[in-house]
């Protein structure tokens, strides 16, 4: 073999030593080292995160995002569906490793478990593409008719918003309530306000379910992060879970999945644990 033959396999072999690995990257806590399984408590009805499919397959943002982490730590996907109420309960039974939905943070759920953070979500308007360019300024609904379910959160944010409105003297928000989110969506295409205010998440995939029927507007209300969740002091999992959402959003996985269904509006900066709520971020 000459010398350039030896160059040459020596360039291969470097390239392919810093040939990343698709198996088994991060490391696994362990848990799911002994078990092989990545264990998931998970509705599987709450679309676009969790559902199943026409073939009654297995779903979503948080169903694909639970398959890459498990490739990662070179576990096989293990998804327990557990009603929302049992999911802190079964965690602190040790029946899973991670209740993976999208949980808010409050002080009571913190002494139970903790959060790995993975989204966000809040309050958006939508609206016909052809009134999308009325809505501008600093303040886009003052003046507007605008939709909202009856005691919802986007209710008492109107009011809020109301407020900001007689403060720059500007035209109020016109409030209509309605019973649900169908009644507001068809008050907006008939005419009756300009607007559905509601949870964004919600909005935006229907958005995409609806072919653009209503287009989500830009502007986010009472943004909030969103977390999986394990067991209080539960570091091991906790840990590995961090630097798999790390891995997938480095490598635009996360961002990729989330588009997909219409959700990347909704992405945080990065993935970080949440053990009180001092530890919480703004986005």
């Amino acid at each position: 073999m000459n010398d350039t033959t030896l160059t040459a396999a020596a360039f291969v072999a470097l390239a392919l030593a810093a040939t990343p690995s698709f198996s088994q990257t991060v490391t696994p806590s362990d848990s799911v080292r002994e078990s092989g399984l990545l264990s998931v408590a998970n509705t599987l009805d709450f679309a676009p995160f969790e559902y199943l499919d026409e073939t009654g397959e297995q779903t979503g943002i948080i169903i694909e995002l639970a398959e890459e982490v498990a490739d990662l730590v070179g576990a096989e996907l293990d998804i327990q569906r557990t009603p929302f109420p049992s999911m802190i309960p079964g965690l602190a039974a040790g029946r899973f490793d991670i209740a993976w939905e999208t949980f808010s943070a409050t002080p009571d759920r913190l002494k139970q478990v903790e959060f790995v953070m993975f989204l966000k979500a809040g309050v958006a308007a939508s609206t016909l593409p052809s009134l999308v360019d009325t809505f501008s300024g600093d303040h886009p609904l003052c003046g507007k008719r605008v939709g909202v379910s009856a005691g919802s959160a986007s209710d008492f944010l109107v009011d809020e918003l109301n407020v900001t409105c007689a403060d720059n003297d500007l035209e109020p928000i016109d409030k209509s309530v309605f019973n649900s989110s169908t009644d507001i969506v068809q008050a907006v295409m008939s005419d009756r306000v300009d607007a559905r205010m509601d949870d964004a998440t919600a909005s935006s995939y229907f958005e995409v379910t609806s072919k653009g029927q209503l287009v989500v507007l830009p502007t986010l209300y009472n943004v909030s992060p969103l977390g999986l969740a394990v067991s209080k002091g539960d570091s091991a999992t906790a840990e590995m879970m961090v630097s798999a959402l790390e891995t997938l959003f480095e490598n635009g996985t996360y961002q990729g999945i989330l588009e997909s269904y219409g959700m990347g509006a909704y992405a945080i900066d990065a993935p970080y644990r949440v053990d009180s709520m001092d530890d919480l971020r703004a986005e």
